[in-house]
């Protein structure tokens, strides 16, 4: 069982930057993958970016370049460094994790990208 915890989350200025985290608790060591979706609202939830256990990552091609994942030797926590942020950045992002057989969520937390 893992349970994840987003922070960092707010209002940012069109070019800004803006450090998500996310820290997990539980089994950590039973996590796989690390990574973090966003829905913006009336759209389907996303993938944007993920990280695994062996340091593959994977980035959406609309935050390629601009955002970086990045998560510490413990596996416990997860971030993501956005950059040069756009208004269609703005959605409530979640931190996800692949535990074994299992997956975990984030309770989510909001992106404000606007002038």
């Amino acid at each position: 069982q893992v349970q994840l915890v987003e922070s960092g989350g707010g209002l940012v200025q069109p070019g800004g930057s803006l450090r998500l985290s996310c820290s997990a608790s539980g089994d950590i060591w039973t996590i796989k993958t690390l990574g973090w979706h966003r829905q913006a609202p009336g759209k389907q939830r996303e993938l944007v970016a993920l990280v695994t256990d062996i340091g593959t990552i994977k980035y959406a091609d609309s935050v390629q370049g601009r955002f970086t994942i990045s998560r510490d030797n413990a596996k416990s926590t997860v971030y993501l460094q956005m950059n040069s942020l756009k208004p269609e950045d703005t959605a409530v992002y979640y931190c996800h994790s692949i535990n074994g057989p299992y997956g975990s969520w984030g309770q989510g937390i909001q992106v404000t990208v606007s002038a």
